[in-house]
């Protein structure tokens, strides 16, 4: 299928669908027509010779410098120079494609005032496949991620390097190879080109639908150890939540509830606690959290995408140019920054649960570290370790990144986001809990193993999942290889797939 941009109706599944599994763009005609008339609007009032702030102005603390005629066009070209400034390895290539569909689709609104050429360059660039090499860092998310919008805006001169067909080579050799013109910046071009938080708002996209996979593939880990340490079902009946009122709690205990279905603990034919500890009896309540946080998360996100992110802004049919901060980070920043917080607290209750089924004084009968030759074997004990590692280094990165603004451009940039860092630190907290999760499954894979009764269909089918990757732990063996394995099958979603396939399809954080 093909993306349509309209400027209105993207969503976080196309951003998913062009940027990492690259499916094509097309330019709703619509579009392409407010695209001509905002382009027709700018060009009569340059023609005028009306101050407009970034097309004969210049920028930040030098906005009172007015450029005259010859200046204009040239001035295009020296701000992408000068903004982009970044530094670091390159971002990885979906991240660029995600924040290049963004940008094609604030054109799309109508109110950016560039010439039609530098929407459908960026399109054409998305569906023959190049990408423009940015550095990861340098943006402070205002005003908007100038300096890597900017690295990526070169393309639009021949100029920097693109990864096309495999390879890191010279823009203007791989549009050649591609057969894009190349169509050079002209009045408001390049400001159009970088003025809002869309690298941001790109990488947020694609972390959001991997947390919400990785929340599902939480609860089924859940589930698995709460059978394994033979926990009372009461706290997971659905009416219970529904009695708070919660949704995520709600979607959680249901979920908790279709993948216990046909547990001989559901049937009440093993023995249980009257009440078991909070790590076990609080998860619909805590994972249920991260749910509700998603959700805000995503209507945030989907919002910006089809948003009017720049500035100026030029209103056509009200024959206005309205100025402002509409790049400014921190609508879509903050909500990010507390999604990482969010996925690290549902870490911190996973590794409680880990730790009851290693420790024999709280596992209701399993074997000391879950292996039968205790002392002479350490089983798991170490697998604890490493999970507390990640969650440190969680805990650090969840620190918001909001509240650490730094001023810029002697102070007419005296407030900004620090978005990019909300999105690069939530990113690895999501590949750390990846690691967290796979020791609770490699745990209680090992402690299911030891018990004898009928699991639930679910929790049945995600063992046998687990089985066929990572063997029993009968007696000790260097186990880096299998957390890393696991790390690898979580963040696959293979483990959902499968469970998905037996029970059908878990609530999602959006419905």
């Amino acid at each position: 299928m093909t993306v349509k941009v309209d400027g209105k109706s993207l969503t976080i599944e196309d951003v998913l669908n062009v940027a990492r599994f690259g499916e094509k763009v097309e330019l709703d005609p619509d579009a392409l027509e407010r695209i001509k008339a905002s382009r027709a609007f700018i060009e009569r009032k340059i023609a005028a010779k009306e101050v407009m702030y970034g097309v004969n102005t210049g920028i930040g603390e030098l906005v009172n410098v007015i450029l005259n005629e010859d200046q204009i066009q040239d001035f295009q070209k020296y701000l992408i120079y000068n903004h982009a400034a970044g530094i670091g390895e390159p971002c990885p290539v979906e991240h660029i494609r995600a924040a290049m569909l963004s940008r094609v689709n604030v054109h799309a609104k109508g109110y950016s005032g560039c010439r039609p050429e530098i929407t459908l360059t960026y399109i054409q660039m998305l569906n023959k496949g190049i990408t423009p090499v940015v550095c990861e860092k340098g943006s402070v998310g205002a005003c908007g991620d100038l300096s890597p919008m900017s690295q990526c805006a070169l393309s639009l001169m021949g100029e920097g390097e693109c990864f096309y067909e495999g390879k890191r080579i010279p823009t203007r050799e791989a549009m050649n190879k591609a057969g894009i013109e190349i169509p050079g910046l002209k009045a408001r071009d390049g400001l159009a080109a970088i003025n809002g938080s869309n690298l941001i708002t790109g990488i947020g996209c694609l972390i959001l639908n991997d947390a919400e996979i990785w929340t599902k593939q939480a609860e089924i880990a859940a589930a698995m150890t709460l059978e394994a340490l033979l926990a009372n079902m009461k706290p997971y009946d659905v009416k219970l939540h529904q009695l708070r009122g919660f949704e995520g709690a709600i979607k959680c205990a249901s979920n908790l509830r279709a993948i216990f279905d046909g547990s001989d603990l559901l049937a009440g034919k093993v023995k249980v606690k009257v009440q078991d500890a909070y790590s076990m009896r609080s998860t619909p309540q805590v994972i249920g959290a991260l749910r509700d946080q998603l959700k805000h998360t995503r209507r945030q996100f989907e919002i910006e995408l089809n948003g009017v992110a720049d500035n100026p802004i030029f209103v056509s049919e009200e024959d206005r140019v309205l100025t402002g901060a509409n790049f400014q980070g921190t609508p879509v920043s903050l909500p990010l920054d507390a999604t990482g917080a969010a996925i690290t607290m549902v870490c911190v209750l996973s590794e409680r649960r880990l730790n009851r089924l290693l420790n024999s004084n709280l596992s209701v009968g399993l074997p000391p570290f879950l292996t039968k030759g205790a002392g002479m074997f350490s089983g798991m004990m170490l697998s604890q370790y490493t999970a507390d590692m990640l969650i440190s280094e969680q805990r650090i990165l969840s620190s918001p990144a909001y509240t650490l603004s730094i001023p810029a451009a002697a102070d007419q940039e005296d407030f900004v986001s620090m978005g990019m860092n909300s999105a690069l630190k939530t990113k690895q907290i999501l590949k750390n809990a990846y690691g967290v999760l796979g020791i609770e499954f490699m745990a209680a894979a090992q402690a299911l193993d030891f018990r004898d009764f009928n699991f639930g269909k679910g929790t049945a089918v995600a063992h046998r999942v687990i089985r066929k990757h990572i063997s029993h732990l009968d007696v000790d063996r260097p186990l880096f290889k299998d957390h890393n394995r696991m790390a690898e099958l979580v963040e696959s979603g293979d483990i959902l797939k499968e469970v998905e396939k037996e029970i059908g399809s878990l609530k999602d954080s959006w419905q």
